[in-house]
């Protein structure tokens, strides 16, 4: 469905972003590492619970919903299925950081979730974990990694993908139950984003 020039109304209860997907179709120049105490570590066959803290705790304050809002047997069909993988930022013992890649499309890698808590924005963090990201994706016969950012993220989220070496190639407007108003995350979180009833 084309939609029309200028504003359309989104519906009380609902929330409108703009999603911005993002690729790139060959290795890029290795970056240098940030200096940090980081690491990552695989989580092989992800604890649920473990999922949904990491999940929300990285997530949430930027409206990540969509993994929130399902069965644990749905999220286990995914998080454990063989062509997954689940990794954790790993800052002074504790997971600070999430990175989930989908090789489930041959040729392909889809970052599906990238993002380190808020305590860790800024730090280099996230450069460390892209770093990891790119070299675990491209360790693979892969001929595209993509993902996709939208307009709820950190404001520098965007450029940041594309100083990694990711083009924008599709936009989209996603519309959905707004997650702060059916107990899916607290009331207080995304004040970037107002509740409108």
């Amino acid at each position: 469905m084309m939609l029309p020039d200028g504003y359309s109304d989104v519906p009380s209860g609902k929330v409108a972003a703009v999603v911005t997907h993002l690729e790139m179709t060959a290795r890029p120049q290795q970056r240098d590492d940030p200096r940090g105490a980081w690491s990552l570590r695989k989580a092989e066959r992800p604890a649920l619970d473990w999922f949904r803290d990491l999940f929300r705790r990285v997530g949430e304050e930027w409206l990540w919903f969509a993994r929130a809002r399902i069965s644990d047997a749905e999220l286990a069909a995914i998080i454990h299925a063989p062509q997954v993988e689940v990794y954790a930022l790993v800052h002074d013992v504790c997971d600070e950081g999430l990175l989930e890649l989908d090789f489930r499309e041959p040729g392909n890698c889809e970052l599906v979730y990238f993002g380190v808590t808020s305590k860790l924005i800024g730090t280099g963090a996230a450069r460390f974990l892209m770093n990891r990201a790119l070299e675990l994706a491209w360790s693979r016969d892969i001929s595209r990694v993509w993902l996709h950012t939208c307009t709820f993220d950190h404001p520098a989220a965007l450029a940041f993908y594309q100083r990694s070496g990711f083009r924008p190639f599709r936009r989209q407007i996603e519309v959905a139950d707004d997650p702060r108003l059916d107990g899916t995350a607290p009331r207080d979180v995304a004040r970037h984003v107002p509740v409108i009833e």
